[in-house]
């Protein structure tokens, strides 16, 4: 079994939908079937239309307009069968859904019937040979109804692990788990090995996911008291509440496993050696070694599939999207999802290759996004051109169109009259009046300093972005205003305009030497990066012990 039984959460109307889902696709091929009749008569009509348009001397642009035409409608044409593909594996992913369960449901029934047989061998084992004898013949406990009550009151043991391994020479982290569900005697009533997709995991995550599985797999068993084991000293002070972790990844997956032990009625960690959890070790090794292997293969396969190394599923060839220059190669899905996160970020996205900063091409990545995503994608590339100093906004809310200095100002010189020494400019989308140095709408017959004087309190947003960066103790740039917040590390700023400042009392920084006498950081801003070495990762991390109510 290597289904995770987290994935088994369907209803009982399961059979409902797969129905709906099959309906639809016949619909969907009926359409295409309507479409290709009418393609065909299209087809013929615009045969016409070039054999009329070649016995015209005057007009010799309309066979390649027809023919752009017609290759625009079979582009449409290839709709529906995108959308069937798409049917035909929604299908196909329900049926595989539905007999995963029917052999998690197999093996919990297994479970049950194994415990049952082992308290009856126990019965007649300590049955005294004189009772055997009288009445031996007729001792029976039938398998049924009230026969898994013993299931609650044995202890199960869950041995979980996840590693994380570099492969070289790529130098490619993959990571992988294991997970093994005991009974009492040791005895392997459920095993899982599964690799973990992402970039950049760290061992801790992998150890935390790892219990997550394992802790899912007892739930669905219908195990109540449960003791996991672990080798790692680290995971065993997590779980158990002596140390916090400032990693927020980690402490969610903490957080996890927190809610998961509420729902048994007895379920505690221990702390083993390495030996004692071999056989989950070995199943997380078999997942890496899987990745290996299939990658292996996907390389030298010549058929029109191929494996995606996100989501590592084997997709049709024409739907994997080679990104240009660096030519990494991902599947649509995985790249729509990577493009959104990093525009909605206000981020221009790059190769998701780890290490790859090639940039991504917007006339290239409108085969997978939607127009919405190809307009925000237009404003970043916009953004990215202009330097940070150049950049200026209009200031009128139903606007805030982005502009550079320059621009403007040669717009606006032609609309008004000394444009440039009065810092008027006109918006060269709605074309508003507003001053180049205040950032506000045009104040007429007044100055920078008179506007500032008659209105002391400044617009309701910018008041509440003032409070909110006075509350999270954000710091604003002098030289481009930009909003910076420090997450960790020490007090030396560097903005992306380039200026270098104190976090602390806002000092310049000349030659790389502050001009202030603040510190140059607080212990408790020193966060470290995560590391591949156990070592490393264990010596250098702080955690919170809440036994001495000191940071470790």
């Amino acid at each position: 079994m290597s289904v995770p039984p987290s994935s088994l959460d369907f209803g009982s109307d399961s059979d409902d939908f797969q129905a709906i889902v099959a309906q639809q696709r016949r619909e969907i091929m009926a359409a295409k079937a309507l479409d290709s009749d009418l393609d065909f008569a299209f087809n013929l009509q615009l045969q016409e239309a070039i054999s009329a348009s070649l016995t015209l001397p005057h007009q010799p642009s309309l066979s390649s307009t027809v023919v752009s035409e017609s290759k625009k409608n079979k582009d449409v044409s290839n709709f529906p069968d995108l959308l069937s593909y798409e049917m035909l594996k929604l299908e196909q992913e329900l049926k595989d859904k539905a007999v995963s369960e029917t052999e998690f449901k197999k093996l919990k029934n297994d479970l049950h019937r194994r415990i049952h047989d082992h308290k009856v061998a126990l019965e007649i084992s300590r049955m005294p040979e004189e009772e055997w004898e009288d009445w031996g013949d007729n001792f029976e406990r039938p398998f049924g109804e009230g026969s898994s009550e013993g299931v609650n009151d044995e202890i199960f043991r869950v041995y979980f692990k996840g590693l994380v391994e570099k492969q070289l020479p790529e130098g490619t982290l993959l990571s992988g788990i294991g997970v093994a569900v005991c009974d009492s005697r040791d005895e392997v009533l459920f095993e899982l090995r599964k690799p973990l997709v992402g970039n950049g995991s760290s061992r801790q995550r992998a150890e935390m996911r790892a219990l997550v599985e394992g802790l899912n797999a007892a739930l669905e068993l219908e195990l109540k008291r449960v003791t996991f084991y672990c080798d790692y000293y680290t995971i065993f002070k997590f779980v158990t509440g002596q140390w916090s972790t400032r990693r927020r990844k980690v402490s969610a997956l903490i957080s996890q496993v927190s809610h998961l032990q509420e729902k048994f009625t007895y379920c505690q960690p221990s702390l083993v050696a390495r030996k004692d959890i071999k056989f989950a070790f070995k199943l997380a090794r078999e997942a890496i070694i899987s990745q290996v292997c299939k990658a292996a293969e996907s390389s030298d396969s010549r058929n029109s599939y191929e494996t995606c190394v996100i989501c590592l599923e084997d997709t049709n060839i024409s739907q994997i999207f080679p990104i240009d220059d660096c030519m990494h190669r991902y599947c649509f899905s995985c790249m729509k999802q990577h493009v959104e996160v990093k525009l909605l970020h206000g981020m221009l996205p790059t190769c998701p290759h780890e290490g790859c900063k090639t940039k991504l091409k917007i006339d290239s990545c409108s085969k997978f996004l939607t127009p919405r995503l190809i307009e925000i994608m237009s404003q970043r590339i916009k953004e990215a051109s202009i330097p940070v100093t150049e950049k200026v906004y209009c200031p009128y809310p139903k606007c805030s169109a982005l502009m550079s200095k320059s621009e403007v100002l040669e717009y606006s010189k032609s609309a008004l009259e000394g444009a440039a020494r009065s810092g008027a400019r006109n918006c060269m989308k709605c074309n508003g009046c507003f001053c180049i140095d205040c950032k506000v709408p045009w104040h007429n017959n007044m100055t920078c300093s008179d506007y500032k004087r008659r209105n002391p309190y400044p617009h309701p947003e910018e008041a509440k972005l003032k409070n909110l960066a006075a509350t999270n103790m954000w710091r604003q740039c002098v030289k481009c205003n930009h909003m910076i917040e420090l997450a960790a590390g020490c007090y030396h700023m560097t903005c992306r305009c380039g200026y270098e400042f104190c976090y602390t009392c806002g000092a310049e920084w000349k030659n790389k030497k502050a001009t202030c006498y603040c510190p140059l950081w607080d212990e408790e801003n020193i966060v470290d990066g995560e590391f591949d070495e156990e070592e490393e990762e264990e010596d250098d991390e702080e955690y919170y012990d809440s036994d001495s109510d000191v940071y470790w």
